[in-house]
């Protein structure tokens, strides 16, 4: 097995592997007598048929096998050698193809983009800052306001009252399109809440102003993406009457309302959310430090990257951000989608901070547990309730999205060990402070 040296370029690789006829016929009777044992033909007792035979009848099946792990024995050991990483999966083509006849030599063409070496860093030369934010009284004042909110009552009010925004109206409705109703669109004593933004868009505005008693036509159009497809984008009336109107009634502040949300009393549910805020507070200010010790990363360890991975990140870029900015496009059927420059400057640092990220994980034996893989397994599973069981059979037996979710556990290991050499000090700083910072990485 011969394997030659066609290209070597920056971080372009080619080679021609040769494996010999003769070879690979030592292959096949490998593999023959392997099987021998186990063999049962007419004629003869198993495990006795002679090697001529076996040959005979299965060498041509057992020629592939053979040759691909020739091929990939040829491969492995290449790499093993040369301590060459591909960047993605290199391109392997037979040279003859089709017109390769069994006894012939076989010619491989393999070319890859290998991963660069990365340079070392001195991590103690770091320099972050961590924002540090404290749930203070009004913070948590706040809080309590919210939560009273979302546990408040409505009450009915004065005959005659008009319909607010906020306020509560108890209707009837009768939905229909072109005249025909259709399932679905019709309710008795149905409380909406008006603002709400739970009904069609258009819906609840008809029916600010109504007061009890009051009918109301209200004509909408259903969005061009809506669920039912036989709906989508068509014009209907619904016939609403308003059988009550009600205005919102917040919940006091007291034990009664702790109780509701499982605290013991209003001082223990104080505590509780304190303890929150400052939980999310803490994962803002993560959020910030990543990005702060990321961009120094960027400008502190520089080296030539593989093309091919970096044209793969910027189409995946363009095309998850096309996606996001035409919102009503579900599938592909969109023609192809053109990187930016901007994309490919993206492209560019997600690349070079992955691979960076990736060797610091490798060099300090950085990994991922089965338990933090179940805990990933189960956050992504409550995505889809009622479907737990098939989220994770549909995990144990999909490599990449079992990657798709150890990929970010392992990065921010790699970033807390980085973060554990550099030199950190702590800000105080206010909860305003720290949602600017925030909000700024969006605009980078």
């Amino acid at each position: 097995m011969q394997v030659t040296e066609t290209l070597n370029e920056g971080l372009k690789r080619a080679y021609t592997i040769t494996v010999t006829a003769a070879e690979l016929d030592a292959k096949v009777q490998e593999k023959l007598i392997e099987a021998q044992p186990d063999v049962e033909i007419k004629g003869f007792r198993k495990g006795k048929v002679p090697l001529a035979i076996l040959k005979k009848q299965f060498g041509s099946r057992v020629l592939g096998d053979a040759m691909q792990e020739a091929i990939d024995s040829a491969m492995k050991g290449h790499f093993d050698a040369t301590g060459d990483r591909p960047a993605l999966q290199p391109d392997v083509k037979m040279v003859g193809g089709d017109s390769w006849k069994e006894g012939q030599d076989v010619v491989v063409e393999m070319s890859y983009e290998a991963l660069p070496p990365i340079p070392e860093f001195d991590a103690t030369g770091i320099v972050l800052e961590r924002l540090v934010v404290k749930a203070d009284d009004a913070a948590v004042a706040e809080a309590l306001e919210n939560l009273a909110g979302s546990a408040k009552s409505f009450d009915d009010r004065k005959k005659g009252s008009k319909a607010k925004d906020g306020d509560q109206v108890v209707i009837d409705f009768k939905g229909s399109v072109d005249d025909v109703p259709f399932d679905g669109g019709s309710a008795e004593d149905y409380p909406l809440v008006l603002g709400s933004g739970s009904f069609i868009p258009g819906f609840e505005e008809q029916l600010v102003g109504a007061k009890a008693g009051d009918e109301v036509k209200v004509n909408v159009t259903f969005p061009e993406n809506y669920g039912a497809a036989h709906l989508a984008g068509k014009a209907a009336v619904f016939d609403c009457t308003i059988k009550s109107v009600k205005e919102p009634k917040p919940a006091e502040i007291d034990d009664e309302l702790a109780k509701k949300f499982g605290a013991e009393d209003l001082a223990a549910l104080k505590g509780q959310i304190a303890e929150r805020l400052e939980a999310e507070y803490k994962g803002a200010s993560r959020a910030v430090l990543k990005r702060k010790l990321l961009d120094q990363l960027d400008a502190l360890v520089k080296f030539d990257l593989p093309p091919a991975l970096v044209e793969a990140e910027a189409a995946q870029i363009a095309h998850q951000l096309w996606h996001e900015e035409h919102p009503e496009e579900h599938g592909h059927q969109h023609g192809s989608i053109e990187a930016t420059d901007e994309h490919k400057m993206l492209a560019e640092r997600r690349v070079r901070l992955g691979l960076l990220l990736a060797e610091v994980g490798r060099k300090a034996e950085v990994t991922v547990s089965d338990a933090e893989m179940t805990q990933a397994v189960l956050a992504a599973a409550r995505q889809y309730p009622g479907q737990e069981r098939a989220f994770f059979e549909f995990v144990q037996k999909n490599a990449q999205m079992q990657q798709q979710l150890r990929a970010p556990i392992f990065e921010d290991k790699v970033v807390d060990h980085i973060v554990a050499m550099a030199k950190v000090s702590d800000k105080e700083t206010s909860k305003d402070d720290l949602q600017k910072a925030v909000e700024a990485l969006d605009e980078l």
